[in-house]
């Protein structure tokens, strides 16, 4: 059983590399400018991205889901209730439709 403790020390070592860079990368990226604004924007985009793709593989059920999403966020403004509302309305449609 030697190797699952070195797996795991590797392992281990690999996580705090992998926080230690994002930590020093993050210090160095712009606080302002193009750049700055560019990166903002990324987790929206990301987001975005990720909902296109399912919409286009999806059917009515999640289209409507889609649109009682939208709705909820220009009503609320609220991330975590839009996505929750998002989610249970894809379930509940999934199961009508």
């Amino acid at each position: 059983m030697p190797d699952f403790g070195l797996v795991l020390l590797m392992l281990a070592g690999g996580t705090f590399a992998i926080r230690l860079g994002g930590y020093w990368l993050g210090r160095r990226l712009p606080a302002t400018g193009g750049w700055a604004q560019g990166l903002s924007a990324l987790p929206g985009c990301l987001i975005l991205s990720l909902v296109a793709v399912q919409l286009l593989q999806g059917g009515p059920a999640e289209w409507g889901a889609a649109l009682i999403a939208v709705l909820i966020a220009l009503l609320t403004r609220n991330l975590p209730l839009t996505m929750l509302a998002g989610i249970l309305a894809v379930l509940a449609l999934r199961a009508v439709v």
